[in-house]
C-alpha cells in the first residue's frame, strides 16, 4: 500500500498510510501576526480530518490554536511534553473540543491503529512558546511507521545523531526555508536540508516550511527568498543525495510513494 503526502503549506502535511491520516503542524490561517499567506488557497475543511495530529514545537506557526480547533472531537493530538502547562490555551481547547492530548518526549511511541504508530524523535530547535523565558519544552520530530516510514522533521537544525535516532526511513519531509534570508540556528535552509537528506538516505523527500507565509512587504523586496527554496533543495539534493528522489508538490497537491 502506498504512502500519500498532501502538502497544505508551511509545515502542514497529511501523511496517509494504511488508511490512517496523520496531520503535521496544522496552520490554516490567512494571516499570523506580521505574516500573510502569499501562496496557496486556504486548505479545505477535509485538511483537518485526521486520526492523529502531531505538533513539533510550541511556536505559534506550528502550534496554532485556531487551526487545532478545526480538528474533530476525539482526534488524538501528540505534542511535546510540557505543552499543556506552557500553553494554557491548549488545555482549554482540548477540553472544549474533546481532543485526546498525548505529551511525548523523544523515544515515545503512540499507536494509532491499523498497524500504524507515531514515534517521537529529537529536533534541534528552540521549542519555547515565546522568544523569551526559560527553555522547558523540547522540540520534536516524528516518524510515522506503517506500510512505509515517513519522517517529519518539524523545525530543526542538522545534528550529528539525526540519522541514527531517526533510523531508516522511506520518505523525509524536511524544512527548507523560513521567514526571510537569515534563518539563524536551529533551522535548515535548502543546503542544510540537502546535507540532512544525504545523512538520512531515504528513497524520497518532500521540501516543506517555505513558500507559504511571508512578512508583509518583504515579498516585494526579496521575492526569490520566498519562492526559491523548494526547487533549490531539489537541485542541491541531486548532488548530495542522488539516491533520493525529490518531489516538490504545489499547495494542496497530493503525491504518492510506493
Amino acid at each position: 500500500m502506498p504512502v500519500e503526502i498532501t502538502w497544505w503549506g508551511h509545515a502542514a502535511c497529511t501523511v496517509e498510510d494504511s488508511g490512517v491520516r496523520v496531520l503535521t503542524d496544522p496552520l490554516f490561517a490567512p494571516r499570523l501576526a506580521h505574516l500573510r499567506r502569499r501562496r496557496g488557497v486556504l486548505p479545505p475543511p477535509e485538511a483537518a480530518v485526521a486520526d492523529v495530529a502531531v505538533v513539533s514545537h510550541l511556536h505559534a506557526d506550528h502550534l496554532h490554536l485556531p487551526s487545532l480547533a478545526r480538528l474533530a472531537p476525539g482526534t488524538r493530538l501528540v505534542v511535546p511534553r510540557g505543552a499543556l502547562r506552557a500553553v494554557p490555551g491548549l488545555a482549554r481547547l482540548a477540553g472544549v473540543r474533546g481532543l485526546a492530548v498525548v505529551e511525548a518526549v523523544p523515544g515515545d511511541v503512540v499507536g494509532v491503529g491499523q498497524g500504524v504508530r507515531v514515534r517521537a524523535v529529537s529536533a534541534r530547535h528552540d521549542g519555547r512558546r515565546m522568544p523569551w523565558g526559560p527553555q522547558r519544552v523540547r522540540a520534536l520530530g516524528f516518524v510515522v511507521e506503517g506500510a512505509g516510514r515517513t519522517y517529519f522533521a518539524g523545525d530543526t537544525g542538522l545534528f550529528a545523531a539525526m540519522a541514527g535516532e531517526v533510523g531508516p526511513v522511506d520518505v523525509a519531509l524536511l524544512p527548507v526555508g523560513g521567514w526571510g534570508p537569515y534563518l539563524g540556528p536551529g533551522h535548515l535552509n535548502a543546503a542544510g536540508a540537502a546535507r540532512a537528506l544525504a545523512a538520512l538516505a531515504p528513497a524520497a523527500a518532500v521540501p516543506v516550511h517555505y513558500g507559504t507565509y511571508w512578512p508583509i512587504g518583504m515579498d516585494a523586496v526579496r521575492p526569490h527568498e520566498f519562492h526559491a527554496p523548494g526547487q533549490e533543495f531539489a537541485r542541491l539534493a541531486g548532488r548530495a543525495a542522488p539516491g533520493s528522489a525529490v518531489r516538490v508538490p504545489g499547495h494542496g497537491e497530493r503525491v504518492r510513494f510506493p
